[in-house]
């Protein structure tokens, strides 16, 4: 306490006079009003500094080269923030990545116990998955063999499977079709407005007709929700080699169509999908830490394009969040 005569300072506010504390406000009420606004302006000046010091401005995503795709689109699952969109909600073929969607509608159809048949009809689709007539497959297996290899045969039968005990025809091309309008109808309940399938494969119908159409935007959307309500779905698909044996005890070795799947870090499951029509289309999720997912999907790529595309996309990806 400082002396002044008859004064003593009292603390920041206030005095002393003859014995009684006294509020420097209550004498000095513009005075005060005036320190007190000036105090306030380099209190909040001082913040702001700080805040200015401690939050740097995150550089832009940046891709390292041209894209081959025409569409491409990546998506931070747990924010939600957009992270890169090249024609994102532009409708294109998607070929096989089809198959996300035929395993997804197949495996909320039918029980875990389900046998599927392979029949001869599965087995004329285009392309040789190595699968048999009369072969028996546990549900989980055929579906990850499928989504794997990308078996055209394996969708037929998971799509035939479906429709066994939901419908009175034993038509394998009416089953199919029914199945079908199950997987619009789930893409219309997902919000994929860009998303129409004409079948189960992804298979292009003619020279100018795909056998689905969608956007890099719907893919990641279809991704995001295999990944949050089934992910078990897509974990075959983060291994380069897998051998599958049905119930029959054959043995499939089966190989990833994605070429890149020891080349993306943190890989959760990926998708590939190849027609005349469509190109290279690749769909990846990928882990950047501590489970926090981030969806890539890249359509109207060339062959191997789609690859470096997504490598690029996925680099990019863990720059932008290690700033």
């Amino acid at each position: 306490m400082i002396r002044t005569g008859k004064y003593e300072a009292a603390g920041f506010g206030s005095l002393l006079i003859a014995g009684s504390l006294v509020s420097v406000h209550a004498l000095f009420p513009v005075f005060s009003a005036t320190i007190s606004a000036k105090l306030t302006a380099l209190n909040l000046a001082g913040a702001h500094a700080a805040v200015t010091e401690t939050l740097p401005t995150k550089t832009p995503f940046q891709v390292p080269f041209a894209l081959e795709a025409s569409a491409a689109y990546v998506i931070d699952t747990v924010t939600g923030e957009v992270l890169f969109s090249r024609n994102g909600t532009t409708s294109l073929p998607l070929a096989s990545v089809t198959k996300l969607m035929t395993a997804l509608t197949a495996y909320e159809q039918l029980p875990p116990s389900t046998v599927a048949v392979i029949r001869s009809s599965d087995i004329v689709q285009e392309g040789d998955s190595g699968l048999l007539a009369n072969e028996h497959w546990r549900l989980k297996d055929l579906l990850d063999f499928t989504l794997l290899v990308s078996s055209n045969d394996g969708a037929s039968a998971l799509a035939s499977a479906s429709m066994a005990f939901s419908t009175s025809s034993q038509d394998a091309d009416i089953q199919k079709r029914e199945f079908v309008t199950l997987m619009n109808q789930k893409a219309q309940k997902l919000g994929l407005t860009s998303t129409y399938f004409s079948n189960e494969s992804g298979l292009d119908i003619s020279s100018t007709t795909a056998g689905a159409y969608g956007s890099a935007k719907d893919m990641t959307t279809l991704f995001s929700y295999i990944l949050d309500n089934h992910p078990e779905m897509i974990e075959a698909t983060r291994y380069e080699k897998v051998s599958f044996t049905s119930i029959d005890d054959f043995r499939h070795p089966a190989k990833n169509t994605n070429e890149a799947v020891n080349a993306i870090p943190g890989l959760i499951g990926s998708k590939t999908g190849l027609t005349d029509l469509a190109g290279g289309n690749l769909v990846v999720a990928m882990d950047i830490g501590f489970q926090h997912p981030v969806i890539i999907a890249v359509l109207g790529s060339s062959e191997e394009g789609r690859f470096s595309d997504t490598e690029a996309l996925a680099s990019s990806t863990l720059a932008y969040f290690r700033q």
